[in-house]
């Protein structure tokens, strides 16, 4: 069965979660019933801009068939599981909680509740990253590097570099791989605003990860190495650079040798786009077509699950337990 138009609100509209309620306000088929917030005054702006209503979760869920949910992660379990009581199809910001402690707690709900429910891992839809996955599918994929850099935000963000940046590496490292690592080593200082991380694979196969608020420049970069040729992905420009056939030489000039290297440089084309619409569609278009969405909770948990680890190897975390355990 396919919906015409969906009945949608934002819980939560913070930095993150005003941008949920404009696009769903820029959609098609979509209606943005209302939105809610703690914050009063704060709910008030963005309803008014958005020529919509202030309501309280409870009466909210009433009347919509979807909704994100935009809290702080330590209250991700509580307004979810209160969505799916009510049978309303909800999108869940990363990370999908925040300790596995009520994983299996949630996925009972999920199916219970038998609506789609996502978890956003925004990454999955960047452009580049969705042009990516067709390039690298006949690859032999040897290691992958990923880093996620910057300063210190302006706001205030309770989880650490690793929960909230390095977690979108790691759910692109497992899609791409399509399995979990074998090994967890990590690293980190300053207490958690900076992390590094190394997962090693079947096959031979690992993925370096770094991530930080320490960093004077904005970095977002994936490079992926393979036995054919080695790809240099940028999140934030949403573009790709193929390096092949790197021949070294040496050239002699006015009787100066110097060292060369040449390879051809392959820029494929990436639609540009804004990943969060394409997200929020892909949701909208799982709640219409009563499918399941393209990041399950399952993913969500996965990656957390691997997120958690490192965060224990780091030693931030001694009592995180496996989501398998």
């Amino acid at each position: 069965m396919t919906r015409n138009e969906i009945d949608v609100g934002v819980i939560g509209v913070g930095s993150m979660g005003q941008h949920h309620a404009r696009v769903y306000d820029e959609l098609n088929d979509v209606n943005l019933v209302g939105i809610a917030d703690a914050d009063t005054k704060r709910a008030n702006e963005v309803a008014k801009k958005h020529d919509t209503e202030v309501r309280e979760t409870e009466d909210l869920l009433e009347d919509v068939d979807a909704v994100s949910v935009v809290v702080p992660t330590q209250y991700h379990y509580d307004v979810v599981t209160t969505c799916l009581d009510e049978h309303v199809a909800t999108f869940v910001e990363k990370p999908a909680l925040g300790s596995l402690d009520r994983a299996d707690d949630l996925l009972s709900k999920v199916e219970t509740a038998d609506v789609p429910v996502q978890v956003g891992h925004i990454e999955r839809f960047n452009p580049a990253v969705t042009t990516l996955r067709d390039i690298i599918d006949d690859l032999s994929v040897i290691s992958v590097r990923a880093r996620r850099l910057g300063p210190e935000p302006d706001r205030a963000i309770q989880d650490s570099a690793v929960i909230d940046l390095m977690i979108h590496d790691i759910d692109i490292v497992l899609s791409l791989f399509d399995e979990t690592p074998t090994s967890i080593a990590g690293s980190g200082s300053r207490g958690g605003r900076h992390a590094s991380a190394l997962l090693e694979f079947e096959g031979d196969r690992m993925a370096s990860l770094t991530a930080s608020r320490k960093t004077q420049r904005k970095v977002r970069t994936l490079e992926i190495t393979t036995e054919e040729c080695f790809i240099e992905v940028d999140y934030l420009d949403q573009s790709i650079e193929i390096h092949r056939n790197s021949v070294p030489e040496y050239i002699e000039k006015d009787g100066n040798v110097r060292f060369s290297h040449e390879s051809i440089v392959e820029r494929p084309v990436v639609q540009n786009g804004e990943p969060l619409q394409r997200e929020l569609e892909s949701f909208i278009e799982a709640v219409k077509t009563e499918t399941s969405p393209e990041i399950t909770v399952e993913d969500g948990l996965d990656a957390l699950s691997v997120a958690l680890e490192i965060e224990e190897k780091i030693g931030r975390n001694p009592v995180a337990t496996s989501i398998n355990d």
